[in-house]
């Protein structure tokens, strides 16, 4: 089985996903698949952190214009955080 993935991982990785599409080096599909694929990656592997470090962590990216609000409801919903 595969090591869980941390939480200052998911942070890099979601900050560095909007900043390309800030930039304009990425449009919306593909904003989506790689979105995607890190939820399927996260599913997989499981995060390693408990379920309130992970709300709490998604709700400081949203109030960071890392991520939408819309974006926090799906990574919860998919997570099984909700």
């Amino acid at each position: 089985m595969a090591k869980p993935i941390s939480l200052d991982h998911l942070v890099r990785k979601l900050e560095e996903l909007s900043s390309e599409m800030k930039a304009g080096s990425l449009d919306h599909g593909e904003y989506d698949q790689r979105l995607a694929r890190m939820i399927n990656e996260l599913r997989e592997r499981k995060l390693e952190a408990d379920r309130q470090d992970i709300s709490a962590t998604l709700v400081d990216l949203m109030s960071r214009g890392v991520i939408t609000p819309a974006v926090r409801e799906h990574l919860e919903s998919r997570l099984g955080l909700t």
